[in-house]
């Protein structure tokens, strides 16, 4: 219900914004849909792995793997993993909860995502040219540390 609630503002506001200033609502709404179709192809990439995995793996699987009775070794696996790939916040979200429904653990799921978010393993090369090699190692060693202590507190919380 609160999606279409949202939807419906998002619309009355682009109306307002049209009849406020019509040239920078199309170059907005132009801009929007160039964002949408960069993103477009690895978000169906994501889709298109998270459903193969999700269908050659069964529960168990992944229950063994990250489950709650994977215990560290499957937060440790979890959190190299979410280092290691690049997803947007969008899918990575409903990507953790179709694990969590297939049998990973909360704690596991939290350090996913903790690094999936902060870690930039892929984008390394380009943090490095804006803030330094020192500044980035220091902020990603940090992060991965970090998703350590959110995968603890979720445990807590939970568990």
């Amino acid at each position: 219900m609160s999606t279409y609630i949202l939807y419906g503002i998002t619309i009355v506001l682009l109306i307002i914004s049209y009849f406020k200033d019509k040239e920078k609502t199309r170059k907005s709404l132009k801009k929007a849909w160039k964002a949408f179709e960069n993103i477009l192809p690895e978000f169906l990439v994501v889709i298109l792995l998270v459903g193969v995995l999700l269908a050659v793996l069964n529960p168990e699987e992944i229950s063994k793997i990250i489950g709650s009775d994977s215990g560290w070794l499957g937060i440790v696996s979890a959190a190299i993993v979410g280092s290691v790939t690049l997803i947007p916040g969008f899918v990575a979200f409903p990507t953790a909860a179709m694990l969590l429904q297939r049998g990973a653990g909360y704690m596991q799921i939290g350090a996913f995502v903790s690094t999936l978010m902060m870690v930039g393993i892929v984008t390394m090369p380009v943090e490095i040219r804006y803030f330094g090699k020192k500044l980035t190692i220091l902020r990603n060693i940090l992060a991965f540390i970090f998703s350590f202590f959110v995968a603890y507190i979720i445990g807590l919380v939970v568990g």
